[in-house]
């Protein structure tokens, strides 16, 4: 049987449609469909049936995905043992990083990249998911979390530290809160839909704060910054995102703090163009260092307006890091 045909079949089984299935593999969705039909018409049987909620495998499909997965493992050590001992500097390398993750670190990381090794692509993946190293769906990944997996091989090379933000216009009109005696009264947070643990840093926020109003949910890093700079409400922002966004940033006690980890797998460890790129991608974030630290931005305090507000800026300025 083709092998681009078994492939085939087991995105569809993972995906649940041709469209999605196509997207994963980089191919038309007509293409999927005959690999699809080519296949059954081979092994003579029926793997998938379409219902209205996507296809879903038969009795001999359920049999036939455990042999081809299989089958994919052992392509996929066969692909990595291959691209293990290509010694060139030149070729692609697959980056995937959370879509809205320090553009303004990593774009001159990759510039310096591009002068020092040109014959380096380098093919930046901007997607919240969490994509396979061990499938090759990317060679390097930019986590905020320690790898999991006895395959992957991560170096931590860095910290994101975060902050409470809001615009002048907002602070202007409901003054700088103090914490933790006002537990947010008569302000507004910008929050993220995932209420799971996702974003532990916001939970803080929340937490701090639970007098205050919601005025926004959203995933969108992007949508947060662009919340805050419209005077929407207080929100936490990486200092590396705030940095030069026109915004305040708040006096509070700490925010947790994400790890920076660069991740690969650890048969591609040596492979001088994946490497090349890691010790770029490495020499750049730790030189940021004080960026991520926020270093460069002193937080604005609020101005003692009764005994129990003068008592919040104490304890935030013990407690508080400079």
């Amino acid at each position: 049987m083709d092998w681009d045909d078994l492939r085939s079949f087991l995105a569809i089984a993972r995906e649940g449609t041709l469209s999605a299935a196509a997207r994963r593999l980089g191919v038309r969705q007509s293409t999927m469909g005959r690999r699809l039909a080519a296949l059954e018409a081979r092994a003579g049987v029926r793997l998938l049936e379409r219902t209205p909620r996507g296809f879903r495998l038969t009795a001999a499909g359920e049999a036939a995905r455990a042999e081809v997965e299989r089958m994919e493992t052992a392509a996929l050590a066969a692909e990595r043992a291959v691209s293990g001992r290509d010694v060139r500097l030149e070729g692609t390398v697959r980056l995937t990083t959370v879509s809205d993750f320090a553009p303004s670190v990593l774009m001159p990381a990759l510039a310096d990249l591009a002068d020092r090794y040109p014959g380096i692509v380098v093919e930046l993946i901007a997607d919240d998911r969490t994509l396979s190293l061990a499938a090759r769906e990317a060679d390097l990944a930019l986590r905020l979390a320690r790898p999991r997996g006895q395959s992957l091989r991560g170096r931590r090379i860095g910290t994101v530290s975060f902050g409470l933000y809001a615009s002048e216009t907002y602070l202007a009109a409901r003054s700088v809160p103090a914490w933790p005696g006002s537990q947010g009264e008569g302000h507004r947070l910008i929050l993220s839909r995932d209420e799971t643990g996702a974003y532990p840093e916001l939970d803080a926020l929340a937490a701090m704060a639970p007098k205050a109003a919601v005025a926004l949910r959203t995933d969108s890093r992007v949508s947060q910054l662009a919340a805050a700079r419209a005077g929407l409400g207080i929100a936490v922002l990486g200092h590396h995102v705030a940095a030069g966004a026109g915004l305040t940033r708040i006096d509070s006690p700490p925010l947790p703090e994400r790890e920076i980890w660069l991740v690969q797998h650890e048969d591609t460890r040596d492979v001088p163009r994946i490497r090349a790129v890691a010790d770029a991608l490495a020499a750049r974030m730790r030189a940021a260092e004080p960026v991520f630290a926020g270093l460069d931005q002193a937080p604005a305090s609020p101005e003692p307006t009764s005994f129990a507000g003068s008592q919040s800026r104490s304890n935030v300025a013990e407690s508080t890091p400079p």
